[in-house]
C-alpha cells in the first residue's frame, strides 16, 4: 500500500475512534434514567424496612437541645471536648493562638474579646453547630450534648480571661506572682 493510503486509513481510523468516543459523552443530564419524587425507597437492602432507628451514639442533626443544668461535670466534658475540638485553632485558653495558627492558617476571632463574649451562649452552640466565617461546621463530629458543654466551658474562659487581681480572695492573693 503507497504511504498516502495508510496515512489515509489511519486518519480515517482515528476519526472514527474519536467519534465513537465522543459520542458516549452527554453533557445533558435530563435523559438520564432517575426517580424524580421525593419519598421513601420501596424496598431497602438486606430486607431492612423503613423507618430506619439510627444507632444510638449518632450524631442527629435535627432541632437544637435545650441547655443542660450547668454542673462541674459539664464543664469538665466542655474543657475536654474544646480541648479535642477547638483548641488547634482557637488556642488553649481561647485567645485564638492555636497551633494550626502557629502554622500559618488564619487566626479566629479570640473567644475572650468583649464583643465575642457579649454573644448569647446559644451562639456557640450554633456556630459549632453549622460554622461560620471559615469555620466549618462541627455537626458530624461533637454531639448536640457537648457543643452546650463547650459552650460552658468558653463562658469559664471568658470570665477567666476578664478576671483582675481584684476577683482573687485576699487569702490567695499571695500565692500569685
Amino acid at each position: 500500500m503507497p504511504r498516502r493510503a495508510v496515512a489515509a486509513v489511519r486518519l480515517v481510523v482515528i476519526a472514527a475512534v474519536t467519534a465513537l468516543a465522543l459520542s458516549g459523552c452527554d453533557k445533558d443530564m435530563s435523559r438520564q434514567d432517575k426517580d424524580k419524587t421525593w419519598h421513601a425507597a420501596q424496598h431497602l437492602p438486606n430486607g431492612l424496612e423503613w423507618p430506619l432507628t439510627p444507632p444510638p451514639d449518632m450524631v442527629t442533626r435535627d432541632a437544637p437541645t435545650a441547655a443542660p443544668a450547668l454542673s462541674l461535670a459539664l464543664l469538665q466534658r466542655g474543657q475536654e471536648r474544646y480541648a479535642i475540638a477547638c483548641a488547634p485553632c482557637h488556642g488553649a485558653v481561647g485567645a485564638g493562638d492555636g497551633t494550626v495558627v502557629e502554622r500559618g492558617f488564619p487566626a479566629p476571632p479570640s473567644l475572650i474579646d468583649k464583643r465575642i463574649a457579649a454573644a448569647p451562649t446559644g451562639h456557640y452552640v450554633d456556630v459549632i453547630a453549622n460554622g461560620y466565617g471559615i469555620m466549618y461546621s462541627f455537626a458530624e463530629r461533637v454531639t448536640p450534648r457537648d457543643r452546650w458543654a463547650i459552650a460552658a466551658y468558653i463562658r469559664a474562659l471568658q470570665h477567666a480571661g476578664a478576671a483582675t487581681i481584684a476577683d482573687v480572695p485576699a487569702a490567695q492573693r499571695s500565692g500569685l506572682q
